[in-house]
């Protein structure tokens, strides 16, 4: 779309279901070109989409802080450029020189007796997990070809959870529909008062309790960070997050580790919920529940939080799948798109960036971002398959734009687009790091090591 031309369609309904005002969303502009590739979704008009509210977000945020409504935001210009290579910013990744290793090798698509299944192996217990369901006499390609032989991919699926590990039959058909964003509850007070914000950074003061892992969550938290947020990322230290996940999603954030189950550590994590506006969570539905710190449980002692929560399968998911864990990259496998985007041998393929999960990250920011402007005091529901949903068929429940089709492409894709000028080099804790510039300017510096941070807020 070149600036000027009507309305985004994608970015008409995303903000719709944020709650935004609906004049507001034809003042995104896109410009440039981006090419995530082809395929037989709309992805590229989903990444420009989840960017395109999330700028419009931050802008009413700023505008509400001046002083003015929401209706004195300037029109906002995403270029697509910036966007596409934000999307897949993991494989520009460079960590000290080193290109790291997006999937370990028992991660994949492996062949069943009926079909395909999709197993998840990055994390050490993960890949421990899968070694001990299948009872593979070693942890390798070939012993997980061998175990497969004569069983089914849900059989293998269901084996694989009951261990603790991660594997998904590969679906024929597309999943259920999910919302793209549930606003759960309203706590009916208002949160504390923000002031005035620099140029730029309208989410500045605001504090964000990070408890988010791996990318969708990240990608949201580390783009509040940019965008002025004192962003804290707590995590348990019995579950060590991979180095080189952090070093492209700690950018805007500080990390530090407490135990939840050690009463010492309890306390101090409550005295950070007691000074914070902002909790991001993307543990599975009853993870944080069974400390007492669920949505419920956040925004009746806190009531001015905002609360945001990511799960993987949809809050309305039917069965065992509403409180299992799973990725990107399994989602697509049980939603139907790895279906989709199978090759003509029938194998199963893959967008062509995990743009689930950067998609529900520049989501989830926007509708934070919306929440303050609003004053706060609310709970909102994120999914991957919320975002998958949408790709396929639209957001649940809602008509196509005025204008055209769901879906509908404007954007100019592909055409001279090169990567080289969206991406940076900064110094960090792993050494010197290149990665993919945000779509909204630059971080100050790059992440700290992970879990070295004092579980403290900076002075405000």
């Amino acid at each position: 779309m070149t600036i000027g031309e009507e309305r985004d369609d994608r970015t008409v309904q995303a903000w719709a279901v944020l709650g935004g005002a609906p004049e507001l969303a034809g003042r995104v502009r896109y410009r440039g070109a981006g090419d995530l590739g082809e395929g037989p979704l709309p992805v590229g008009e989903l990444a420009r989409a989840s960017v395109g509210v999330c700028g419009l977000a931050a802008a009413e945020l700023a505008a509400v802080r001046a002083g003015g409504r929401a209706q004195d935001v300037a029109p906002l210009v995403v270029d697509e450029g910036a966007v596409a290579t934000a999307f897949v910013s993991e494989r520009h990744l460079r960590v000290a020189g080193r290109t790291p290793v997006p999937f370990a090798p028992l991660s994949g698509f492996w062949r069943t007796g009926d079909g395909w299944v999709r197993t998840h192996a990055n994390y050490a217990h993960h890949e421990a997990a899968l070694v001990r369901a299948l009872r593979l006499p070693s942890a390798t390609p070939e012993a997980v070809r061998a175990a497969l032989v004569g069983r089914t991919a849900v059989e293998v699926q269901e084996l694989v959870y009951g261990e603790g590990g991660l594997a998904v039959a590969v679906a024929r058909e597309d999943g259920e529909p999910q919302p793209l964003m549930e606003p759960v509850r309203e706590s009916g007070a208002r949160g504390r008062t923000l002031g005035d914000a620099p140029v730029g950074r309208p989410a500045t003061g605001v504090r964000v309790l990070d408890l988010t892992r791996v990318i969708a969550g990240p990608v949201a938290t580390r783009t509040l960070g940019l965008l002025g947020a004192d962003v804290l990322r707590i995590d348990p230290p019995r579950l060590p997050e991979a180095d080189d996940a952090y070093a492209d999603t700690g950018f805007g954030k500080r990390s530090a580790l407490l135990d939840l189950a050690r009463a010492a550590d309890r306390a101090v994590f409550e005295g950070l919920l007691a000074g914070a506006d902002v909790v991001v969570s993307g543990y599975r539905p009853g993870a944080l529940e069974r400390y007492g710190f669920g949505a419920r449980e956040l925004l009746e002692r806190w009531p001015g939080l905002v609360v945001a929560e990511l799960c993987a399968w949809g809050w309305r998911a039917r069965g065992p799948w509403a409180g299992r864990r799973g990725f990107d990259s399994l989602v697509q496998a049980g939603y139907g798109i790895a279906a989709r985007c199978a090759g003509p041998d029938g194998v199963p393929g893959v967008l062509p960036a995990q743009a689930l999960d950067h998609g529900t990250g520049y989501l989830m920011a926007a509708g934070v971002l919306r929440a303050l402007a609003e004053g706060g005091g609310r709970g909102l529901r994120f999914s991957l398959a919320g975002t998958g949903s949408w790709l396929v068929r639209g957001p649940a429940g809602a008509a196509p734009a005025d204008g055209g089709p769901a879906g509908a492409g404007t954007g100019a894709a592909g055409a001279g687009y090169a990567a080289g000028p969206w991406l940076r080099e900064t110094a960090s804790g792993y050494g010197m790091v290149r990665h993919a510039a945000s779509p909204f300017g630059e971080w100050a510096a790059g992440p700290s090591r992970w879990g070295t941070d004092p579980a403290v807020w900076l002075p405000r």
